[in-house]
């Protein structure tokens, strides 16, 4: 007999499944917060729900407490103060595994069915997610609302439909005869069985706490897994409200809430120990090369998922739309900042300049024009501050100071730092803009997260080509894009990034970005470069999560 829940949401899930086929648009979680698709209460309950968790002790009923612990410091400056419960990890990966008994006799059917219903719980903590991810990361209110939760679910929701994809392909049960001639067939029975591998560990990241959270999480937890979050140091609320709606939803459906659990580590020692432990055996992280690193060597006992640092870059070969194709870069440089994993940071430029609707313009008028857009687009103060966000970390003001000082290169368009009138303490920073010539390496060839860009000098077309492709494959990009008007060119670069294996966005003008990527249809990330050793998502995402353990006997 099917699980409740499972009937409940098969129509999301075979949405899901079609949308993952086809690779179209789709989703089931509307990404605009109006009161027409939440409710006309949504946003202020969202907001008081917010509001009520600061000051306040974040109970979770964990085992293995040992104290409270988060320090939370808001870019916009509000104070938060928030304290969530530390567990001793020994005592969550103990009762975790102790949890998985269940959740693996609920049935493949049954796990599919609790993690959409998770989904449509979080779905209405929409607002309350929105509010949590904006001021825990410094994103503006609409992208924090669109990927701290409408597209975070998406991304989980996708990953659930791989898992069930592949689980679905394992039959439960066969009836197995193999013929022997005049003598009697041999007959059995075999039954197949889908157990977790053991603990996931989901080590989540301070810009994208959801987003870059929800696929691991959800492709853990559907194929059989316990899972552990452990939060950013700077993001835990939204993390901490994930898991505490998980629980509920588990303790629900009879299952042992203390199958996702999280883990406040205010030790890089803690994260290490449990990283290592013999009990996790999938490690989903997004982050730095140091510490992305030193999971994929040192913690064998588990299969590693890790998002780490790269060149995002943008070849401009020529043009047809000049103006639409500055504007496009100026959004995506602007966008939060320019603190997400796909926002470019090499533009490349040929040295004799390119062809344009507008005619011929040399390197350094593309430099001063991509600067003058950028200041255009920014000058209305309220939509600077929606766009712009706030600085995530004092590391990454430093990092822009840097850049302004001059030492990165020739500065086109210096950062300004604005005065936010709602949120005063908030640390505001336009974007930086540096002319270089392809030889500068040291400046532009490693990621400098931030609203930090470079115009690299190539030189000429086919030398920008060339530049674009080593640095996918000697650092690593999740996205790669290219304006020509040449068709020879274009196949060109797809053929080097198929060599690169790194996403391709071509001749983008209108509202669409390098540094968006829409669930169900853009997979982020190959696992083919430096930059991550996995997609969000494809079948290889999910399947290495789950065994298929077998039992036969004579009938």
């Amino acid at each position: 007999m099917s699980h409740p829940l499972f009937e409940k949401h098969r129509a999301t899930l075979d949405g899901a499944l079609n949308a993952i086929a086809t690779r179209g648009y789709w989703s089931p979680y509307p990404e605009m917060p109006s009161p027409k698709l939440y409710g006309e209460t949504a946003a202020a309950d969202g907001k008081a729900a917010f509001e009520a968790h600061l000051g306040k002790q974040f109970e979770l009923d964990q085992p293995g407490q040992t104290g409270w612990g988060g320090n939370e410091a808001s870019p916009y400056g509000i104070e938060m103060n928030i304290k969530y419960p530390v567990c001793d990890h020994e005592a969550l990966i103990a009762a975790g595994l102790d949890a998985m008994k269940g959740w693996q006799a609920v049935g493949a059917e049954g796990r599919m069915g609790i993690c959409v219903e998770i989904l449509d719980r979080l779905h209405k903590q929409a607002f309350e997610m929105g509010h949590a991810v904006m001021m825990t990361t410094g994103q503006g209110w609409m992208m924090a609302f669109q990927a701290g939760s409408a597209h975070a679910l998406d991304r989980g929701l996708e990953a659930v439909a791989y898992a069930w994809r592949e689980q679905s392909f394992v039959p439960t049960t066969a009836h197995w005869e193999k013929p022997q001639g005049k003598n009697p067939a041999l007959v059995m029975k075999k039954h197949f069985e889908i157990v977790g591998r053991g603990i996931g560990l989901v080590i989540g990241c301070g810009t994208f706490p959801t987003w870059n959270t929800y696929p691991g999480l959800f492709a853990a937890l559907s194929t059989g897994n316990a899972v552990i979050v452990k939060p950013h140091s700077n993001g835990i609320l939204p993390a901490a409200i994930t898991v505490r709606t998980i629980r509920a939803v588990l303790a629900e459906n009879g299952i042992d809430p203390n199958l996702v659990t999280l883990c406040v580590a205010e030790k890089r020692s803690v994260t290490q120990a449990l990283s290592q432990h013999e009990s996790v055996k999938s490690i989903d992280f997004t982050g730095s090369n140091v510490f992305g690193e030193w999971l994929i060597d040192n913690c064998r006992q588990a299969q590693v998922y890790a998002e780490l640092a790269g060149v995002n870059n943008v070849v401009i070969e020529s043009t047809d739309n000049y103006k639409a194709m500055l504007n496009n870069l100026a959004f995506t440089l602007s966008l939060y900042s320019g603190q997400m994993c796909t926002t470019t940071q090499a533009v490349i430029v040929p040295a004799e300049g390119i062809e344009t609707d507008q005619g011929h313009k040399s390197y350094d008028e593309v430099c001063a024009d991509l600067g003058a857009s950028i200041e255009r687009f920014l000058g209305k103060p309220e939509v600077a501050h929606a766009v712009l966000g706030a600085m995530q970390s004092t590391a990454t003001a430093e990092r822009v100071d840097l850049a302004n000082s001059g030492q990165l290169g020739k500065v086109v368009l210096a950062s300004k730092k604005l005065d936010n009138p709602d949120f005063p303490n908030a640390d505001v920073r336009t974007p930086v803009l540096l002319a270089v010539d392809a030889a500068d390496e040291a400046a532009y060839m490693e990621e400098r997260f931030g609203p930090i860009s470079f115009v690299v000098k190539a030189d000429n077309a086919a030398g920008a080509l060339a530049l674009s492709e080593r640095i996918v494959k000697t650092h690593g990009s999740l996205t790669v894009g290219v304006y020509s008007t040449k068709q020879d060119y274009l196949d060109a670069m797809t053929e080097a990034t198929w060599r690169g294996k790194v996403a391709l966005s071509i001749n983008l003008l209108g509202g669409v970005f390098v540094n968006q990527s829409s669930a169900f249809s853009d997979y982020h990330g190959t696992g083919g470069n430096p930059s991550a050793n996995a997609s969000y998502a494809d079948s290889a995402f999910v399947a290495n999560r789950f065994r298929v353990v077998q039992r036969r006997y004579h009938v």
